[in-house]
């Protein structure tokens, strides 16, 4: 307590709970990884995957504690309150420990996609860019060379190619 009276600015109790980023290869991988995490507790875990195809697993928690304690160094609570918080704290971090207990407990239990024995594993991207097929257009005197013309558009139909999220379950 001598140390918040000190104190000059502002004083926070944070507490955060465990957070891990995870790239995956698969999209299936990240799936197993989700359900492992969401099972363990980390109920805000989630999957992104980036344009250029590239699969984030995200696992987080919601259990976080923020209070600010002093303000231009006017402590602002109690003292008695301060030892509340740090209870609270304390509790948070021992669940935080339980639920990282029970996901690395759950983890390799889940096991990873790999490629049957024998088998080379091949690297699949998760997005491909479709492009529309033109016909070849009928070239004059004064058309662009071949290869030189304008770039395809990108293909139009939107849910065939969303069509990757049909069985995620989040």
């Amino acid at each position: 307590m001598a140390a918040l009276e000190k104190a000059t600015g502002d004083v926070v109790l944070k507490f955060e709970p465990f957070v891990l980023h995870v790239l995956c290869e698969e999209l299936q991988d990240a799936q197993l990884l989700h359900s492992v995490a969401v099972n363990s507790g980390f109920r805000n875990s989630g999957i992104t995957v980036g344009k250029g195809g590239k699969i984030m697993m995200a696992v987080r928690s919601t259990h976080c504690l923020e209070v600010p304690l002093s303000h231009k160094g006017k402590l602002m609570v109690s003292e008695e309150y301060i030892e509340f918080l740090i209870h609270v704290a304390n509790q948070k971090m021992e669940e935080n420990i339980r639920r990282i207990d029970r996901f690395l407990a759950l983890k390799p239990a889940a096991g990873a996609s790999s490629p049957p024995p024998g088998q080379a594993e091949t690297h699949r991207p998760v997005y491909r860019r479709r492009r529309k097929r033109r016909a070849e257009p009928e070239r004059d005197a004064h058309a662009a060379p071949e290869g030189h013309g304008q770039e395809p558009e990108p293909e139009s139909d939107t849910e065939s190619s969303l069509g990757i999220f049909a069985d995620m379950t989040i």
